[in-house]
């Protein structure tokens, strides 16, 4: 009762907060028949018009009719997620669960909401259990594959993007999980081939801010021609072991990019990709090549930048060829400081592992033995970002990106509002800039209860951020960020082979 109740709530929310309650663009249609209602909220959702769809899904999905009232809610499910409605999503789906447990449609529709609940074990289980019911349910295989990839097991992701690509050959999603999955893996010519089938069968292509999105990455891809990205140019098996220092709770570390002279770099596991400034490409010959969409915290929000190629990357010993990056131009003129140059060594596919005690990262495709057991091991997602699983207060299970480049321990506006207010608190105001200027939104929240496996962290205050634009871009809600206040107390390793994130006090 308590999931009807709540799901109803937050349709009717979602229509009032659209300003569209009981009508489309196109007209009033609130008379018509239940089944009429559910075929334009379809036409909606086959032309592109993905908010006109949720609208209309919305005002049939609780129909008495069966035949009605599960597809309106399958596309419910399917029109908030295009438009980042997760909560939405979320409850939705689980209401269609709770209704038809054994359905393999149902069931891949609600891995989907999970997954972008940032909720990947319960999405990874869901497809699975769709896939056992139905060998053919292309939608289950296309979950599969993303969770496959975010642990790293890219032979198989790309069997199980192959399948749903062929199950459902004019399903542009299916389409474009191929081409992340060869981009993944360093097939850059396969990558592109397959997002370009993506663009053609997306409805309105030439409209679509997702076709846009696509050719710019096309344009980058076919820009590498035969070589062969993250080229480990230096021993490929080598253990790479380099110093570093800590400034405001960043650990900056030697390198160079093309030969030019020596310089220093952020190691930022909270970012996709290495990140240079418009100097690296006058002073470095760093080549743009597209231009692109990058997100953060901060009130720019969605930014555009330019995505490029560094030639060559020496960190140390180690020596990689051909390195995408973003080029951070236009940069941001209302930061306190100067962005910095930064390196995600999980981008790069190595694994690392940090001594905050000894002021060293260790880097390899293979990390030597640890020294001693762990205290704390957790199952690490690469879902481009690395995050890790968090629980807020008693009942809130969230993904946490866990961010090398961050100072603060975080939680987003959106699990904040999940949370009871603490009896007497008050919201402190703070001053936060982030990769996309300053979060006028942000604030400090105490009082507040958190776990990540055994430790705990009982009622700490948190910065509160908004992580909205990130969230819209990954695909999946973030749950909040765990940074240098977090991982300092720790012996940390990043273990991209088993997939673990390592701490040792």
């Amino acid at each position: 009762m308590f999931i009807q109740t709540r799901a109803h709530s937050t349709l009717v929310s979602a229509v009032v907060a659209l300003g569209l309650a009981g009508t489309l663009r196109g007209g009033a249609f609130q008379g018509e028949p239940p089944d009429v209602q559910l075929l334009r909220a379809q036409t909606s959702y086959a032309s592109g018009r993905y908010r006109d769809a949720l609208v209309a899904f919305a005002q049939v999905a609780h129909a008495d009719a069966p035949a009605v009232k599960g597809p309106a809610q399958i596309g419910l499910v399917q029109s908030a997620l295009r438009v980042a409605e997760f909560d939405l999503a979320r409850s939705t789906a689980t209401e269609l669960l709770r209704d038809s447990p054994g359905d393999a449609s149902v069931l891949s529709i609600y891995g989907d909401a999970m997954w972008s609940a940032g909720l990947f074990p319960e999405a990874h289980d869901a497809y699975q259990r769709a896939v056992s019911l139905n060998p053919d349910q292309a939608r289950a295989h296309n979950g599969l594959a993303r969770v496959l990839a975010a642990k790293l097991r890219y032979d198989a992701a790309l069997d199980a993007a192959r399948t749903a690509v062929r199950l459902a050959p004019d399903e542009a999603d299916y389409a474009y999980t191929l081409g992340a999955t060869y981009q993944r893996m360093g097939h850059y010519p396969e990558a592109a081939d397959a997002l370009e089938r993506f663009v053609r069968l997306l409805p309105k292509a030439d409209k679509d801010d997702r076709a846009a999105f696509a050719r710019s990455t096309i344009v980058a891809l076919r820009a590498y021609g035969r070589r062969i990205p993250y080229r480990i140019a230096s021993n490929p098996d080598g253990v790479y072991v380099l110093p570093f220092r800590l400034a405001d709770d960043k650990i900056i570390v030697a390198g160079r990019i093309n030969g030019s002279a020596e310089g220093e770099f952020v190691v930022d596991t909270g970012a996709e990709l290495a990140t240079v400034s418009r100097r690296a490409v006058d002073r470095q010959g760093v080549t743009p090549l597209a231009f692109t969409v990058s997100a953060g915290v901060g009130e720019v929000g969605l930014r555009g930048l330019q995505i490029g190629r560094i030639d060559s990357l020496e960190l140390s010993g180690l020596r990689i060829q051909n390195v995408p990056c973003i080029i951070k131009t236009p940069a941001l003129s209302s930061l306190p400081a100067p962005e910095r140059d930064s390196v995600s060594p999980l981008a790069l596919g190595l694994s690392m592992t940090v001594d905050y005690a000894k002021r060293t990262i260790t880097l390899a495709r293979h990390l030597p033995a640890d020294e001693a057991p762990a205290s704390e091991t957790m199952s690490l997602w690469l879902t481009r970002l690395a995050t890790v699983r968090g629980m807020v207060g008693d009942e809130h299970p969230r993904s946490f990106v866990v961010d090398t480049g961050g100072q603060v321990i975080s939680i987003s506006t959106d699990t904040a509002r999940a949370l009871p207010a603490p009896a007497g608190a008050t919201r402190i105001a703070l001053k936060v800039y982030g990769a996309s200027g300053w979060d006028r939104e942000a604030y400090l929240l105490p009082g507040v209860n958190l776990a990540f496996n055994d430790i705990r962290f009982n009622r700490m205050s948190v910065v509160v951020l908004s992580l909205r634009a990130p969230s819209v871009l990954l695909g999946y809600e973030l749950g909040g960020i765990v940074g240098h206040q977090f991982l300092s107390k720790y012996h940390v390793s990043f273990d991209l082979e088993k997939a673990e994130l390592r701490l040792r006090k």
